[in-house]
């Protein structure tokens, strides 16, 4: 199957560069995979879409301060922290790459402090290995003077930090917000509680495997990078509870879809903090999920080619195309999109 398979063309000002306000009254496109039908709501209504079959599960990870802004030779560049070995050394993306080679030094520019830094190592994916200095606590640091890792097609945003997290964001780890929650308000929540629609939370932080372009032309020839995710005792208890009954699964975004297809073994979920590189495109086989909430995605991207793994591909363009015609917006501050 091929990369060029999963493209569209999208508008550029249906681009959308903060979410919507209030947060649940963005618009909800629903796709039903047995009729075909595509309906349009708004997010506020998901209550009353759904009924109490449903089990939903979140990821509560939280979106950390992963950009920094640097002046190396008199130029200005960006790190994006992606991996920590140690306090003071991380794995990160760089730009411009050209201005960062091995035994380079610069300085890190803090909303208010700056550091300094050095180039120790470059890896053969062209990601830096990168040593901070003249600092005590560097996770303090990043916290108080590290700027939000907005995507780059969110171009001139007035969004805030707070806009890129979930209410329910808990455990700091990831380097993009697992955008598919944004839409949640705590009034939303109280009208699923009164449906008797329960939730569950996992983990997965959000790495390169989520967002990296395909840059392969047929797509199993794609690597995915790990991402570590978590789920606990008491959550696997209460999903496998869940599937003894028949309740239905609902992932709220990929990165939940990924996090319980990679778990789900032998019939159940198992309790474990583990890494996972799965790589879901049409002809998976779903084991796990029985419905997904998620955004509208990039084109070509492994996000859209796991949505047309669970429903038809042609289905998915054809929403996307429909989607599109009714001015949704899309990406991570865009509409959303509930596939039953």
């Amino acid at each position: 199957m091929q990369t060029k398979d999963f493209d569209y063309y999208l508008p550029e000002n249906l681009i959308a560069t903060k979410p919507a306000s209030p947060r649940d009254s963005s618009k909800l496109m629903v796709l039903d995979r047995k009729t075909g039908l595509i309906s349009h709501r708004i997010f506020n209504e998901l209550p009353e879409i759904l009924s109490n079959e449903y089990l939903m599960v979140f990821n509560d990870t939280k979106v950390y301060a992963a950009r920094l802004y640097v002046e190396i030779n008199n130029k200005d560049g960006e790190l994006l922290l992606l991996k920590r070995y140690s306090e003071n050394i991380w794995e990160c993306m760089v730009k411009p790459g050209k201005k960062f080679a091995v035994n380079t030094e610069f300085k890190i520019k803090g909303k208010l402090e700056n550091i300094n830094a050095k180039v120790i190592d470059i890896s053969k994916d062209g990601t830096r290995k990168i040593k901070f200095f003249d600092i005590k606590s560097l996770s303090n640091w990043i916290e108080d003077n590290g700027y939000p890792p907005f995507p780059p097609y969110i171009k001139n945003t007035k969004a805030t930090f707070d806009d890129y997290q979930t209410i329910y964001s808990k455990d700091s780890g990831s380097i993009a917000a697992p955008t598919a929650g944004l839409h949640f308000t705590d009034d939303v929540f109280q009208n699923l509680n009164l449906k008797g629609i329960k939730r569950e939370f996992i983990t997965l932080h959000v790495g390169r495997g989520t967002f990296l372009p395909v840059k392969t032309d047929n797509i199993q020839d794609h690597k995915m990078h790990s991402e570590w995710y978590n789920i606990s005792n008491k959550t696997s208890n209460n999903l496998n509870d869940a599937k003894s009954k028949n309740k239905k699964i609902l992932a709220v975004g990929t990165t939940s879809v990924r996090t319980l297809e990679s778990n789900f073994e032998n019939n159940k979920f198992h309790a474990e903090s583990e890494e996972t590189d799965i790589f879901i495109y049409p002809g998976y086989k779903f084991k796990a999920v029985d419905a997904i909430l998620t955004n509208f995605h990039l084109p070509k991207s492994t996000l859209l080619m796991l949505i047309s793994a669970f429903a038809d591909k042609d289905f998915i363009l054809k929403a996307y195309e429909e989607a599109i015609a009714q001015n949704y917006r899309f990406y991570s501050f865009g509409d959303s999109m509930l596939i039953l």
